[in-house]
């Protein structure tokens, strides 16, 4: 049944025998907000301009995904480092602020270093017996600078951008390189995402799809009526923490990184 949690497949599993489970051999995750935490930018921003770094962090990050959208849309590609800066000015520029250009660029440079998620490695170790790859927006240099930094180089086995297609996800162009570069069909691929546009996307492609709910309906629910004002960063998690209403639900769904060995150890099984 696509669209339920694990915990409830779990519990289902229990009652009625599992139907034939996929036949995953490659396992693909999504690089920014689902092994690297985008959050972690906040620190950089914040020193940058004291006291506004959470706004400059969840509008950089909501900007960036939109011209990622409009570029796919009028066909006006360009690679994600130059989106990422351009997302950078358009956020400084909000603010009536300036940023020099060496600062600008070490602004921009805390996309090269974010932070894994701390039960990243832990999960990627555990899943060694798959394939393991990214498929990302991001361009070829941002990616390999972002894995090597994290050490994340020897777990990686394929690191995809979708340069090579010249569009974003979701478009479905970008989907179809995970099979050009692994040689693995969309029956044989988990594909992990925290992303609601990305999981609707890999789902209406055809991929089995995992998501990484790291913020529940009901906490942010929570979250939002009891705060005294809603701010950026309560505006991001209600923005692009959330699954879409699209029809694509995905197979499963676990709350974090560390979850997915589990899921694995139970060979996906799918309940009646």
């Amino acid at each position: 049944m696509r669209g339920t949690s694990f915990m409830t497949q779990r519990s289902s599993m229990n009652k009625a025998p599992a139907i034939e489970a996929p036949s995953i051999k490659a396992i693909v995750f999504d690089a920014y907000g689902t092994l690297y935490d985008v959050q972690s930018v906040e620190s950089v921003t914040d020193a940058a301009f004291p006291g506004y770094g959470a706004f400059i962090t969840q509008v950089w990050r909501l900007k960036q995904l939109e011209y990622t959208w409009l570029r796919s849309m009028m066909g006006k590609y360009e690679d994600f480092w130059t989106i990422t800066k351009d997302a950078l000015a358009f956020t400084i520029e909000t603010l009536g602020f300036r940023a020099e250009a060496a600062l600008f660029e070490k602004i921009a440079e805390a996309y090269n270093t974010l932070a894994p998620y701390p039960d990243a490695e832990a999960a990627l170790r555990s899943l060694s017996s798959y394939h393991l790859a990214i498929l990302s927006n991001g361009s070829p240099p941002m990616l390999r600078t972002l894995v090597r930094n994290s050490g994340f180089e020897s777990l990686i086995k394929t690191v995809i951008s979708v340069d090579a297609k010249k569009v974003f996800k979701p478009d479905p162009r970008a989907y179809t390189l995970v099979e050009e570069e692994t040689g693995f069909t969309p029956e044989n691929v988990l594909f992990v995402s925290s992303n609601g546009f990305d999981i609707s996307g890999a789902r209406s492609f055809g991929f089995h799809v995992a998501r990484i709910e790291r913020v529940t309906r009901a906490a942010l629910r929570a979250e939002l009526t009891d705060a005294e004002r809603i701010g950026s960063a309560r505006m991001f998690k209600a923005l692009r923490t959330q699954a879409e209403h699209l029809g694509f639900p995905p197979d499963f769904v676990v709350n974090s990184l560390g979850d997915l060995p589990a899921l694995v150890s139970r060979g996906f099984a799918l309940p009646r």
